[in-house]
């Protein structure tokens, strides 16, 4: 199966789809360091460092030696800053909000099979739903039955809190769009608009079915203890793979790379001692917390200063992984997670290499699509082309 990845990143979705049967002709990618990262793991990938808005089509065409209609899946997730839920401001007039409309050139140049678009949740939203009907609009008028879902990324056997909408087209397809069905027994409150219409839940009925789900100790429980501020990687693992989740992760993969992390000043280890598993702010003497915080009601900030529980989810993995942001501080360690810790909870595999600084390989991790999130959508995508081939 041919694809195409646009707004690649570090090639989260990429990796993911690869496990389904996908093989990634061409990728493009705005930021050099994420595009090296890219072609670090996807070495076979012809990568395109630039904007989006001055790729040609014809080039890309011309590049890969295909015509209309040759490429299974032209995949990608438009940048989602002005669409967040988080965002400051949420407008159509932010002008990342209107790359879909590159995406969807290429899209209509190349005319591939299937189309798979993740966002935010956040892009159901705005505009009043102008841009998912935009998005509907545009791609039925190719000739692609569309459908989308708020996907959670706990119902596929990812240790994290984090929902992704996901836009599936299939061209001159007469059936149901399908989206996975959850495997894993995972709960979450969503909390956003459009939550109850468009995510998939797991009625009770069914849970004694599901697997459990895969917590924030089945992902971290067989790496060395490292300490905080260290900057340079163990290079090896300290036991056997305890769980299935780590026998996934790990895949025959011998040496261990970036297992270091960001440094904690002296006050927030401090504030950390304070802090039980599954605990945060709240646990941090009223003298020892940050001025902000001191003047915070208790319903706020929930998750900040959070130190994470073993048994537990972790919170959405962010371009940062600062106590400030949310519950990044490890289980028993006094430290922050380590790069490795955060791409394990996003699901990328040991043998998957960052390229940069810590603070860009943090950035990195957080942007990206979930591999295991890819490759549960891009199982259901090489379903529906099966029926239509």
């Amino acid at each position: 199966m041919k694809s195409v990845d646009l707004f690649a990143g570090a090639g989260g979705l990429s990796c993911g789809l690869k496990q389904s049967g996908f093989n990634p002709l061409l990728a493009n990618e705005l930021a050099p360091q994420y595009a090296e990262t890219y072609q670090l793991n996807h070495p076979e990938t012809q990568m395109m460092v630039g904007d989006v808005r001055q790729v040609c089509e014809a080039n890309i065409k011309k590049l890969l030696g295909v015509e209309e209609g040759e490429i299974d899946l032209v995949a990608g997730g438009p940048p989602c800053q002005g669409f967040s839920i988080n965002a400051p401001i949420r407008t159509l007039d932010d002008a990342r909000n209107h790359l879909f409309k590159d995406f969807l050139r290429v899209v209509a140049a190349l005319k591939p099979k299937a189309v798979l678009i993740e966002n935010v949740p956040g892009i159901v939203s705005i505009g009043k739903g102008t841009v998912v009907q935009q998005i509907y609009a545009e791609l039925e008028m190719l000739g692609y039955k569309v459908n989308h879902k708020i996907l959670f990324a706990g119902h596929y056997g990812i240790p994290q809190m984090r929902f992704r909408t996901v836009f599936i087209g299939i061209r001159g397809y007469q059936g149901e769009i399908v989206f996975p069905e959850p495997e894993f027994a995972a709960k979450a409150v969503a909390n956003f608009t459009g939550a109850k219409e468009l995510c998939i839940s797991t009625p009770p009925l069914f849970y004694p079915n599901l697997k459990p789900q895969v917590n924030v100790w089945d992902a971290l429980s067989d790496l060395p203890e490292i300490a905080n501020n260290q900057i340079t990687s163990p290079d090896g693992y300290t036991c056997p793979p305890q769980n299935a989740y780590q026998t996934y992760l790990r895949n025959g993969c011998e040496q261990l790379t970036a297992h270091y992390c960001a440094r904690l000043a002296e006050v927030n280890l401090e504030r950390l001692k304070h802090i039980p598993q599954g605990g945060s702010w709240r646990d941090i003497p009223h003298d020892l917390l940050p001025n902000g915080l001191k003047r915070a009601r208790r319903s706020d900030h929930t998750k900040r200063y959070g130190r994470l529980h073993p048994e537990a989810l972790c919170s959405t993995v962010l371009t940062k992984c600062d106590p400030h942001w949310g519950s990044f501080f490890h289980p028993t360690q006094n430290r922050v997670i380590s790069v490795r810790e955060a791409a394990r909870i996003q699901s990328f595999p040991d043998s998957y290499r960052f390229s940069g600084s810590i603070t860009q390989q943090y950035e990195q991790i957080g942007n990206a699509v979930p591999p295991l999130l890819g490759k549960a959508i891009g199982d259901e995508i090489i379903k529906m082309l099966g029926d239509i081939a």
